[in-house]
């Protein structure tokens, strides 16, 4: 990933709440087809001494090709995304100053590296669905649990998908979020977005926005 000095994001915690408030990533791994994506939900656990990046945990179909090509030298790029929004040079007040302003494209990104380690187990596969689940269903404010499907048909649903692990080994982040521009120009991004009544550009907008001591 290109990466300006100016647009880079390294602090752990800024990432991590990145990758959890955005989990549906693209993983990339190579096959004897050239590069493959797919696009999987994926639960970060926290670092630790035997993972001090963190674990990226997920899950694929029993038909997906991801698992039956991994093996213990599968090198695994996993692109998160977070709020993206296009930034027009009207919003710019230098606009009106010298008009020496072009359109630009504003986004937030995490690239995760690691080795891709197959977990097809009954067991842990079901331990990591009931986090899963526990953790998503909290979000939308429901309280439904894989106890209240029947047992057979959950059972059935865990023969038809295999578990995977990513241990994390590099981190980076990209904010591009007008930290090039002036002051007075990031406001009027800012503003601009905010008045979209869009939820994924009023999150860029707070990114944009500059500081209030500012």
């Amino acid at each position: 990933m290109y990466l300006p000095a100016h647009f880079e994001e390294n602090r752990p915690d800024v990432l991590n709440a990145l990758m959890r408030e955005y989990p549906l990533a693209t993983i990339v791994t190579g096959s004897e087809n050239g590069p493959e994506a797919n696009h999987v939900p994926l639960h970060l656990v926290a670092a630790s001494p035997g993972a001090p990046m963190g674990v990226l945990q997920g899950h694929v179909a029993r038909a997906n090709p991801l698992w039956k090509t991994a093996h213990a030298e599968t090198d695994a790029l996993v692109i998160f995304q977070g709020p993206q929004a296009y930034v027009s040079p009207a919003w710019y007040p230098s606009k009106v100053e010298h008009g020496k302003v072009v359109p630009t494209w504003n986004y937030v990104a995490v690239h995760a590296r690691g080795r891709l380690l197959v977990r097809d187990d009954p067991f842990w596969l079901r331990d990591f669905l009931n986090g899963l689940v526990a953790t998503h269903e909290a979000k939308v404010d429901s309280l439904w649990t894989m106890n209240d499907a029947p047992a057979d048909y959950i059972d059935k649903m865990l023969a038809a998908i295999v578990g995977f692990e990513i241990r994390i080994t590099s981190l980076i982040g990209k904010w591009k979020v007008s930290q090039n521009r002036p002051l007075a120009d990031r406001a009027g991004v800012a503003d601009a977005l905010n008045r979209t009544n869009n939820t994924q550009k009023s999150a860029m907008a707070e990114l944009v926005a500059p500081p209030h001591d500012a």
